[in-house]
């Protein structure tokens, strides 16, 4: 691929010029809209910060949540705009539109060095529209805020996978440059599918196996080990004829995870025993019991122990390790030691001289709320259905697009 960096763009000079940054700075927020983690914004700082510092008029557009086309206040990237401020060190200005008289007044009266945000891009219906005209009408609106001799940076490698205005199309209009993110991003991403150091290990967690099932038959022929934990291993308990109880259970997929054990039995790695609890709440009562024996009335919400530490056996002698999702419902403290454990083996193989990735989304979430050092690991990614997409082997529209050796008309329209 032939993709310009921040560095390329930074050479040619952006004094004096309006550079349009699409971010992910789609943090979680809590009951009050204070942010829990703010890992996307710092994340995305430091291309923000080297514009601005090279004297760049800087105006980034982001999304927060799933508004449906239209403002909601509860997702206002307010909250974000003050915490990317303390990021920055500089002002931050909030437009209170989108593409509308407050966005077009302020970029009109933008200094070099300054910095606006947008208001939420998913605001604007356009964004993601499936319709190429919708989408090109905002792209062209957004275009028009930073001038024409604009630039376009992408540094939101959790949107690659999205063909939307502010990901794709602003980059078929505009001069269009991979930030240090994005760039990032798919330097770790191409080591985790080139080449690998082995043993390779892949830890998959989270709710749904049809969610990750793209992602399970594209790597489990390239690992050593594949542990499957979450709500989504007992599907794969259940094809082994096993009792689930009232566990997660996708029966459409019973087949499916069939043959998957059938085709990968000596790669697939299932837990032997299972926390389960009486509800889904942090004060339910627990017990540890075998897989096989899981009762009538009980829920899986963690891996148990035993499982604990021969996942955590496999994966200290991995020479990579990529993880995404987590093994049981962290956000309860009675349910967290499944990922506790997980997480701190890969720890161990990073210090051990592995390269470890954890794969953005919950996984990355749970790190940081069970308080391990982010460097515990040698990557965190801020994408983690991108990550997932491109190691199923998926064209990712986002990052398709600023390929200047492939044909506009190159890119897939993503999901």
């Amino acid at each position: 691929m032939a993709i310009k960096t921040l560095q390329d763009l930074l050479s040619e000079g952006v004094e004096g010029r309006g550079v349009l940054v699409r971010s992910d700075l789609n943090v979680p927020l809590d009951k009050s809209g204070a942010i829990t983690d703010p890992g996307r914004i710092i994340a995305s700082a430091p291309t923000i910060k080297a514009l601005a510092a090279a004297g760049a008029k800087v105006i980034v557009t982001a999304h927060l949540g799933r508004p449906k086309g239209e403002p909601d206040p509860a997702l206002s990237l307010a909250p974000v705009a003050a915490r990317l401020e303390q990021e920055l060190g500089r002002n931050v200005q909030l437009a209170g539109d989108v593409v509308g008289q407050d966005a077009l007044a302020r970029s009109e009266g933008l200094t070099d060095g300054d910095v606006l945000l947008l208001e939420n891009i998913r605001f604007d219906p356009r964004e993601t529209s499936k319709d190429d005209a919708q989408r090109a009408k905002l792209a062209n609106a957004l275009v028009e805020l930073v001038g024409d001799d604009g630039a376009f940076v992408s540094d939101g490698f959790g949107v690659v996978h999205r063909k939307q205005a502010s990901v794709y199309d602003v980059a078929k209009v505009l001069p269009h440059y991979a930030g240090t993110l994005v760039a990032a991003e798919t330097e770790v991403l191409k080591k985790l599918t080139e080449d690998t150091a082995r043993p390779y290990a892949v830890v998959l967690g989270g709710s749904k196996v049809s969610d990750k099932l793209a992602v399970i038959e594209a790597l489990a022929p390239k690992v050593d080990t594949l542990v499957i934990g979450g709500g989504m291993c007992f599907t794969f308990l259940a094809a082994q004829g096993l009792p689930v109880g009232g566990s997660l259970l996708q029966e459409e997929m019973i087949d499916t995870c069939k043959k998957l054990l059938d085709k990968y039995a000596d790669v697939i790695h299932l837990p032997r025993d299972i926390v389960v609890a009486d509800k889904f709440a942090a004060d339910a009562e627990s017990k540890v019991v075998d897989a096989n024996e899981i009762p009538d009335g009980w829920m899986g919400l963690d891996i148990g122990p035993e499982s604990t530490d021969r996942f955590a056996a496999l994966l200290t002698e991995a020479e990579t390790v990529f993880w995404n999702g987590p093994m049981g419902v962290f956000e309860f403290e009675k349910f967290a030691a499944g990922t506790r454990g997980v997480a701190e083996a890969i720890a161990v193989a990073t210090g051990k001289g592995a390269f470890t990735v954890v794969g953005g989304g919950d996984s990355a979430a749970a790190v940081r709320a069970l308080g391990l050092p982010d460097d515990g690991f040698s990557h965190i990614s801020t994408g983690g259905g991108a990550s997932l997409e491109y190691l199923e082997g998926k064209e990712l529209p986002g990052l398709a697009v600023l390929d200047d050796s492939a044909s506009d008309d190159s890119a897939s329209e993503g999901s």
